[in-house]
């Protein structure tokens, strides 16, 4: 497992923290420096690129600067995955993270919109790169926001595992795609999450998706007593614990992609299991760092929830 950071003494949530080149990438947008863009997106591992794609598809202005890229240059693959991960986060932030029965028919009109003018962007770019892992990671989030079903989201997962088979920001957006709020199953969600972390190299940041899988299942429960008796189901509390062994308590894990992400999860985990001192080893190795995610599935105040777990798990009250 990693050593422990610094002592906490607030809540970080800006991916950067963890990941520095986000700034670099960061920068060279806004100077609209795509060379220096390229440079960095080419330089990064497959999951390390797409992760940053997405940290910093929500920069203001960027359609008309990569339409003008791609203009010049159809074939960037780098800026077609951008710019259709730009539009789909411009289309989710008018839908809004809410459930359907909650989100108005002009909000998904719009929501539609967006995510049709990113799948237009996206065709281009995966006819044009078609083992560009960050491309087929945004089809399937486009697929899922279109409802276009199981079976093109399988499509395009396999697209995308024919490029990289462990390419884990697209595993988690098929993970999303697979629970009952959207077209799945709980079946599907928990034998998916399984194979892929079986799959994948001992060490890294994979067990998250088991992880998701366990927060998205206890999350959809009707109340408190539901959720507290799915955690007590031994099945369930093995398998999230295994997933540990395999991942974040792996000695071979470390800080590349998905390291603050996977801790995060795992510590939410760990504190509703009432499990203190895995939950302080959890919140020790993430320092002052944690992510939005999970923790919003709890309150919006994600800092305060954040802080009080914290807390609790290094000793105090709760």
């Amino acid at each position: 497992m990693l050593p422990a950071m610094s002592q906490p003494t607030d809540v970080v949530l800006d991916s950067a923290a963890a990941y520095p080149e986000i700034n670099a990438l960061r920068a060279a947008l806004a100077r609209r420096d795509w060379p220096a863009c390229r440079t960095l997106l080419d330089s990064a591992g497959s999951m390390e690129r797409t992760g940053l794609i997405r940290a910093v598809c929500e920069d203001e202005g960027l359609e008309g600067f990569l339409r003008a890229v791609l203009a010049a240059d159809p074939a960037d693959g780098a800026a077609s995955a951008l710019l259709g991960t730009h539009l789909i986060d411009v289309g989710w932030k008018i839908r809004t993270g809410a459930r359907a029965q909650y989100v108005s028919r002009e909000q998904f009109a719009a929501f539609h919109d967006w995510l049709r003018k990113a799948e237009q962007v996206l065709i281009d770019g995966a006819a044009y790169n078609p083992k560009d892992p960050a491309v087929w990671t945004a089809r399937i989030t486009s697929a899922r926001g279109l409802q276009l079903g199981l079976a093109e989201s399988r499509r395009r997962y396999d697209r995308l595992t024919a490029a990289d088979p462990y390419h884990l920001p697209g595993q988690l957006q098929l993970l999303q795609m697979l629970c009952p709020k959207w077209d799945g199953s709980w079946e599907q969600v928990h034998e998916f999450a399984r194979d892929a972390v079986g799959a994948a190299p001992a060490g890294g940041p994979h067990g998250v998706l088991i992880a998701e899988a366990h927060i998205e299942h206890v999350f959809d429960a009707d109340n408190r007593a539901e959720m507290m008796g799915y955690l007590a189901n031994e099945q369930v509390r093995a398998e999230i614990y295994q997933a540990a062994q395999r991942s974040i308590w792996h000695p071979g894990f470390g800080r590349g992609y998905g390291w603050i992400e996977a801790l995060s999860s795992f510590a939410l985990l760990f504190m509703l299991l009432d499990d203190q001192r895995a939950a302080a080893a959890t919140f020790t190795a993430m320092g002052n760092l944690a992510t939005r995610h999970p923790w919003d599935y709890l309150a919006d105040d994600v800092v305060t929830q954040i802080q009080q777990a914290r807390t609790w798990a290094l000793g105090g009250k709760r």
